[in-house]
C-alpha cells in the first residue's frame, strides 16, 4: 500500500496483544467474528472510511495477524514488548517518517463492531473544526471499566480518566472513550514524546495524548457518535460469542455490503 496522500485519512491498527482471558493462544485479534479474524472487521471500516494506509502494530504470536490480513494491502509495525497503547502507537512513527502530515485514526483491533459511518463522521468533524484530535465518544447505561470522558463547564474536552483512577463523582459520569480517534499525524507523534509511563500500571497511554495536545491549547473535538451497542469488550468467550452473534445479525441486513474474504482469519 502506498503512503497516504494528504487528503487521505490513515489508520493505525493495534493489534499486539495476547487475549488472555479468551481460553486459547491465539492473538485476541484473531478470534473469529463473522467467520474470520475480528481484525479484518477494522481493516474493512477502514477501508470504507477512505484510508489509503493502514498500518497494523503487531506483537505477540505475530506471523497469525500477518497471515489473517494476507489478502489486504497494509503495512505491519512490531511492538516488541507490551508497553501500553502509547508504546504501540509509537511503535508505528517509523512508517509516517518522511510523509506529509495527515489525519490517522488510530483504533484497537479487538472492536469488531466498528461502523464506517462512524469514522466518516469523526473526520469531518475533525476537518471542519481543525482539530488536533477528534474523539468518538459514546453514553452508556453502565461505564464501569471505562475511561470516562472529563468535560469543562462549556463541554470542552478535558481529559480522560481511567476508571481506577477516578473519583466517585467522575465515575458517575456515563460518557466514556471507546478508543476512536483521529489525529493531525504530527500532533500525535510530537505529543507522544511527551507521554509518561503510568505509575499504576506501568505503561505508556495513548488516552494521555489528548488532554496534553489541549494543555497546548489545540482543539481537541468529542463527537458522541458510537452507539451503546458498539461499546462491547471482548475479554472471554461469552463476549465473543455476543459480539459475533450481533456481528452475524448486522452482516445478514439487506443494506449492509457482505466483508470481503479474509483468508486465515480464525
Amino acid at each position: 500500500m502506498s503512503p497516504a496522500s494528504s487528503t487521505s485519512p490513515s489508520a493505525i491498527i493495534l493489534a499486539a496483544g495476547k487475549g488472555t482471558r479468551m481460553k486459547g493462544d491465539l492473538p485476541k485479534v484473531c478470534f473469529p467474528v463473522g467467520g474470520r479474524a475480528m481484525v479484518c472487521a477494522v481493516v474493512d471500516a477502514c477501508i470504507a472510511a477512505g484510508c489509503a494506509d493502514i498500518v497494523i502494530v503487531v506483537g505477540y504470536k505475530q506471523e497469525l495477524v500477518r497471515e489473517a490480513l494476507k489478502g489486504y494491502s497494509v503495512r505491519f509495525a512490531v511492538q516488541d514488548e507490551q508497553l501500553g497503547t502509547g508504546h504501540a502507537v509509537g511503535c508505528a512513527k517509523p512508517l509516517f517518517e518522511g510523509m506529509p502530515a495527515s489525519d490517522v485514526f488510530v483504533l484497537c483491533g479487538d472492536g469488531p463492531l466498528i461502523r464506517a459511518s462512524t469514522l466518516t463522521t469523526v473526520l469531518a468533524r475533525h476537518r471542519a473544526t481543525h482539530a488536533a484530535a477528534t474523539l468518538a465518544t459514546s453514553v452508556i447505561d453502565d461505564p464501569a471499566g471505562y475511561g470516562r470522558i472529563v468535560r469543562d463547564a462549556q463541554g470542552r474536552f478535558l481529559r480522560i480518566v481511567e476508571q481506577k483512577n477516578a473519583t466517585e463523582q467522575q465515575r458517575a459520569i456515563r460518557e466514556v472513550n471507546p478508543s476512536y480517534y483521529c489525529f493531525r499525524s504530527d500532533d500525535l507523534f510530537r505529543a507522544l514524546a511527551h507521554v509518561r509511563r503510568n505509575e499504576v500500571g506501568g505503561e505508556y497511554y495513548l488516552t494521555d495524548v489528548p488532554e496534553l495536545l489541549a494543555g497546548e491549547g489545540k482543539t481537541v473535538e468529542l463527537v458522541d457518535e458510537v452507539v451503546a451497542e458498539d461499546v462491547l469488550s471482548i475479554n472471554t468467550p461469552e463476549d465473543l460469542a455476543h459480539v459475533d452473534a450481533l456481528y452475524q445479525k448486522r452482516q445478514a441486513r439487506p443494506s449492509t455490503a457482505s466483508p470481503q474474504p479474509c483468508p486465515g482469519g480464525g
